[in-house]
């Protein structure tokens, strides 16, 4: 309840402390922006680079896309923000299925 400010009756004081969290949040969205871009490039190099292995470029650049997801899902779909668990439940068990599915397929497929 420390980052939550109640309506204190002075809509000054209120848009002042929504103009700070928005510019705080806008700040955060910027550097993960910035971080998926660097990360994008990472790939392009890995990917173009003939020094690398495809048994070590597929799995890197796998990593990579897992981490930008993440940074999707926690900071553009607001899914750090209070009020979103039960979204955040449905799409990682709905996550966690698919994985166990892919896994399962995998293993019937080469055991």
């Amino acid at each position: 309840m420390a980052n939550q400010q109640p309506n204190s009756g002075n809509p000054r004081v209120d848009i002042e402390y929504r103009r700070k969290k928005s510019a705080e949040e806008m700040k955060h969205q910027v550097i993960t922006f910035a971080m998926m871009i660097f990360l994008t490039i990472v790939a392009f190099v890995a990917a173009g680079y003939e020094g690398f292995s495809a048994w070590f470029i597929v799995p890197f650049i796998l990593i990579l896309a897992v981490v930008q997801v993440i940074f999707q899902l926690y900071y553009f779909m607001h899914m750090s923000h209070k009020g979103h668990e039960a979204p955040a439940l449905f799409l990682y068990s709905g996550a966690l299925v698919g994985f166990i599915t892919i896994i399962a397929f995998l293993t019937v497929i080469w055991w």
